[in-house]
């Protein structure tokens, strides 16, 4: 006995093939946050975390005391929602297969949004095995949403006082061609 697939899951299942398979399109940066000419876009991650501030004292004796920026300590989930790896200090990326890229800042935005941090444009290397993120070139963050230092005062018995300041962001990771 054989049976029919109705055509509408035969479409259905081409559509999400097709769409697990599509090959990520580079987003519309200002020009700082253009990546170079000889890479392409690998992967695309959200993140959702918080950013880790330190009230410290200022450098100056005249300056106030403030949040200093420590760590991003965030999950990377696929397109699909799926646990992809992690982003944390120094900053770094690791995917689940242990591979991992470094980043060094080249250049930054403000978001377009106010109560967010910067979109910005590093440049990577690796850090690990052989992987997912052992190519990556260059990695943009945007669509940021929170994560800025906090808006209240940093005093002198607060020193030491950490702040875990919620926020989300898409990494666009790029490797050459």
């Amino acid at each position: 006995m054989r049976v029919r697939t109705p055509p509408a899951a035969v479409a259905c299942a081409a559509t999400w093939l097709l769409s697990a398979c599509a090959i990520p399109t580079a987003p519309a940066v200002p020009d700082a946050l253009k990546v170079g000419g000889n890479e392409s876009l690998a992967l695309v991650a959200a993140a959702k975390g918080v950013q880790v501030y330190e009230c410290r004292a200022a450098n100056e004796s005249t300056a106030p005391d403030e949040w200093v920026f420590v760590a991003p300590e965030a999950e990377l989930f696929d397109v699909r929602g799926n646990p992809i790896g992690k982003h944390g200090a120094g900053p770094y990326w690791q995917a689940l297969d242990g591979s991992r890229t470094l980043g060094t800042a080249k250049a930054r935005v403000d978001a377009p949004v106010s109560d967010a941090i910067p979109w910005l444009l590093l440049t990577a290397r690796p850090g690990g095995p052989s992987g997912v993120f052992s190519k990556v070139t260059s990695v943009q963050r945007l669509n940021t949403v929170g994560g800025k230092a906090p808006s209240s005062v940093c005093s002198r018995s607060q020193y030491g006082t950490t702040a875990r300041v919620p926020y989300s962001a898409d990494y666009y990771f790029y490797t050459a061609r």
